[in-house]
């Protein structure tokens, strides 16, 4: 069945104001060099809305973007009930993503140390094919024009000590950092592709435990969804996404610390005829 999703990207819209209280260029400067050097940072005070987070983010990616490379597309944070209310909003925040987000492929090894505050999240990319993904508001036209799903693992690094709330998130780009990426599944243009999407079970394990589980609706109701999201959230400052983008779609359980000696695993069961997943070594 086609659902219709301007309705529910409309509900989700982020209301910002004319203008935002930005924190001072310095405290930005100072912040890129903390995340550099896998310091933690204290929290930004005096912003009042997620507008001030977001106008902290615009000065602090270009800043990044010198260390960790180009940006090469978006990743969509607090993509479930309870992550928004963890961080006190009502809706997904955007950041962007880096070359060094997605250079790194299933079975590689990184410090367990790779951040301030360094965490694995089981997430999941889609890689756009046409612009016209902006006009997308079916789960059709979404598939229509992306190519690949990709499995992938996030390492966010979550970067301040203490006090994170939604305008201080946007401030640290939703904390794109690192992360793994597994082969890519070419897209089938389909309400079957569509419904295992959604149906399919998302496994984060490490080499002693399986961590968490959740379906493909853990993501506003189907992963598919994101991307309307998305696309309205960067009209709003005047975006969008372009041919070869990666999205990040979101985290499908919280993310956990990362520790030292782990082999981390996200598996995806009910996607293909058999699981597929990504995996990272932590050191």
């Amino acid at each position: 069945m086609r659902k219709t999703l301007l309705a529910a990207a409309a509900a989700l819209s982020i209301a910002s104001p004319a203008f935002a209280a930005c924190p001072p260029e310095a405290a930005i400067e100072a912040l890129s060099r903390a995340l550099v050097a896998n310091t933690a940072s204290p929290p930004f005070t005096g912003m009042e809305n997620l507008a001030d987070g977001q106008c902290a983010q615009d000065m602090l990616v270009p800043i990044l973007a010198r260390q960790w490379g180009r940006p090469v597309g978006y990743k969509v944070g607090l993509t479930n009930p309870a992550a928004q209310q963890r961080f006190g909003v009502s809706h997904p925040v955007t950041g962007t993503i880096y070359e060094s987000t997605v250079r790194m492929r299933s079975g590689g090894e990184v410090p367990a140390q790779f951040g301030a505050v360094p965490n694995i999240e089981a997430d999941l990319i889609v890689r756009v094919r046409d612009e016209a993904i902006n006009q997308a508001r079916t789960h059709l036209d979404v598939l229509r024009n992306i190519d690949l799903v990709i499995p992938f693992i996030e390492m966010p690094d979550l970067a301040l000590s203490s006090g994170m709330d939604g305008p201080n998130l946007l401030a640290i780009n939703v904390g794109a950092r690192l992360g793994v990426v597994g082969e890519g599944i070419p897209v089938q243009v389909s309400e079957e592709f569509a419904a295992r999407l959604a149906s399919m079970t998302v496994v984060l394990a490490d080499d002693q435990h399986e961590i968490a589980r959740a379906p493909g609706t853990a993501l506003l109701g189907h992963p598919l969804n994101v991307i309307p999201w998305l696309a309205e959230d960067l009209a709003r400052r005047g975006e969008r996404m372009r041919v070869g983008q990666l999205i990040s779609l979101g985290g499908f359980s919280p993310a956990v610390r990362a520790e030292a000696g782990r082999t981390y695993t996200v598996r995806y069961e009910g996607l293909l005829g058999e699981p597929v997943s990504v995996s990272v070594r932590t050191r």
